[in-house]
């Protein structure tokens, strides 16, 4: 392996220490597809040179070397480690791809039970749904459609002009489909375990981006961050939304209304475009490794060949 391979992994360390930051510093549309697809590259690439490492330090093995027909010597090349040694990052791949499929799994099942909800609350022609319900909340379900779910205690707490701000939160979740960002930030991080701090700034950042399209719709921003207070205070502690659903009022309030009572966020070009960098950086290591390591085995089947 060359040091170029250990690139994934740095940018998991970078990911964990920085993510949270990235997320609170960068503007949250930007924040949200940056970190999600910072978050994806690294985990596949992560996964990829993890199984690259695991296959080159087994490939050794008699067995394998029987089925593959290669030179054990220009396979392993100056590496000291025994083939044995292998199994460990062998195993770490099979319990990471383990954890991703049964996340996938539950993201499966979430979007599958969110889209029979969705059915069952009937039509819908501007996504808004009223239920009848003397227990406060709001929140938007993924869909083929979606909808926006929003009870008739929580319209009766707040006031027309929050009740306007509330819906324009939600809209957002349902028009840049939020809940795709979350989940396939949700299935990197079951992946690389590294990334679930980048994960939960990219359900903060979602917020904030519905937040911001909320804002805009009000007469100042005073009146979305009194939106949020409210809701935060009207909503029951006994009210209970779908695992795949997103809400106003369910995440960070403390902070989002912080956010709101600054100017509205800047685009930051330096920080997204050093964020941007890290992950094309991220991918061509993997890309590179690849290669790298389909050349030495080209040359060790070559060099088998020969032999005989």
């Amino acid at each position: 392996m060359t040091a170029v391979a250990l690139v994934p992994f740095v940018t998991s360390l970078l990911l964990a220490a920085g993510g949270g930051w990235l997320g609170r510093r960068l503007p949250p549309a930007a924040a949200t597809r940056l970190l999600t697809a910072a978050c994806l590259v690294t985990a596949l690439a992560t996964g990829f040179v993890l199984s690259v490492v695991a296959f080159t330090l087994l490939a050794p093995m008699p067995v394998l070397v029987a089925v593959g027909h290669w030179s054990t010597a220009v396979v392993r090349g100056h590496d000291p480690l025994p083939a044995t040694a292998g199994l460990l990052p062998a195993t770490a791949v099979i319990g990471l791809l383990a954890a991703a499929a049964r996340r996938a799994v539950g993201v499966g099942r979430d979007l599958a039970a969110a889209e029979l909800t969705c059915r069952r609350l009937g039509p819908a022609p501007t996504g808004l749904v009223i239920v009848d319900d003397d227990r406060a909340d709001a929140y938007t379900l993924p869909g083929l459609t979606g909808r926006i779910v929003v009870s008739t205690a929580m319209l009766r707490a707040l006031p027309a002009d929050e009740r306007r701000v509330l819906l324009a939160h939600e809209h957002s979740h349902l028009r840049h489909r939020h809940h795709a960002y979350t989940q396939l930030a949700d299935l990197a991080a079951a992946a690389n375990p590294l990334l679930r701090t980048s994960a939960a700034a990219v359900r903060l950042a979602v917020e904030r981006w519905a937040d911001e399209d909320a804002a805009a719709t009000a007469e100042n921003r005073a009146v979305a961050v009194r939106t949020l207070a409210r809701a935060g205070l009207a909503r029951s502690g006994t009210a209970t939304m779908p695992t795949a659903a997103l809400g106003a009022v369910h995440t960070d309030l403390a902070h989002r209304a912080r956010a709101l009572q600054e100017p509205p966020p800047t685009p930051r070009p330096v920080l997204a475009g050093i964020l941007a960098a890290l992950i094309l950086v991220t991918a061509a290591a993997a890309v590179d490794t690849s290669h790298v390591t389909e050349r030495r085995f080209e040359r060790a089947q070559a060099t088998f060949a020969h032999r005989r």
